[in-house]
């Protein structure tokens, strides 16, 4: 199998060829060019990036031990599925997390990050407009980033740092399957407005709901897909 999506290695003189590789094949598993259930032939990917496939090996080694890739016994390796229950485990995390950091940023964000939060929401609002999906992609996870750096929790942002594969992989799908596009303009919007009148109470409380909507919305395509298969 061809990867198409693949893009050329950006080779650094400082990290060694191994490394090089497994950050190619991490960022593009998490940006969705590798895609959940693809298969990944080390002769193939070896001639796409240039390298032997002692690095392609020892990288895909690498990336079954953080998750993101499974071997299958006399197959091979392949981009890890996310599972409905790995969305919705997340999804209840990151609703208590978001909904905690939402509240903190009311509270503490200055006046310049709120600015540099409402442009982060009018580029969103531009790539919808746009039709841009890998634009309100970029966008979202800077609306979301910009909200929890204004925490000014270091735990608080640690514990969401080890969501960010699952998250991120999870938004990809979520943007490039389900139309929901304009229930997160509103949404966003209403976050901001929050956090603009510094209703920390208010803040919390839209933030947990636009993360729990994004969950009940992707178990409503679920069972859609479920029903015609």
């Amino acid at each position: 199998m061809t990867n198409n999506g693949l893009q050329g290695l950006t080779l650094q003189n400082y990290q060694p060829l191994r490394d090089v590789v497994f950050e190619h094949l991490r960022n593009s598993i998490l940006n969705g060019e590798l895609k959940p259930g693809e298969r990944l032939m080390e002769v193939q990917l070896a001639q796409q990036l240039g390298v032997s496939r002692t690095p392609v090996r020892e990288a895909i080694r690498k990336l079954e031990l953080e998750g993101l890739i499974v071997m299958i016994a006399r197959k091979g390796a392949y981009v890890a599925d996310l599972s409905v229950k790995d969305i919705l485990d997340v999804i209840e995390v990151r609703s208590v997390l978001e909904g905690l950091a939402t509240s903190l940023a009311a509270e503490r964000m200055t006046d310049e990050e709120v600015e540099e939060l409402e442009l982060i929401s009018y580029n969103f609002k531009r790539s919808f407009e746009n039709k841009d999906k890998m634009g309100m992609i970029e966008k979202d996870m800077e609306f979301h980033d910009a909200i929890l750096r204004a925490s000014r929790n270091p735990k608080l942002l640690q514990m969401t740092q080890g969501l960010q594969e699952q998250v991120q992989r999870f938004r990809i799908t979520y943007f490039s399957e389900y139309n929901q596009s304009k229930n997160l303009l509103k949404e966003h919007q209403d976050i901001l407005n929050a956090i603009v009148n510094r209703d920390v109470v208010k803040s919390q409380k839209v933030a947990q709901y636009h993360v729990e909507q994004i969950g009940s919305s992707f178990m409503k395509c679920a069972d859609s897909k479920k029903s015609k298969n």
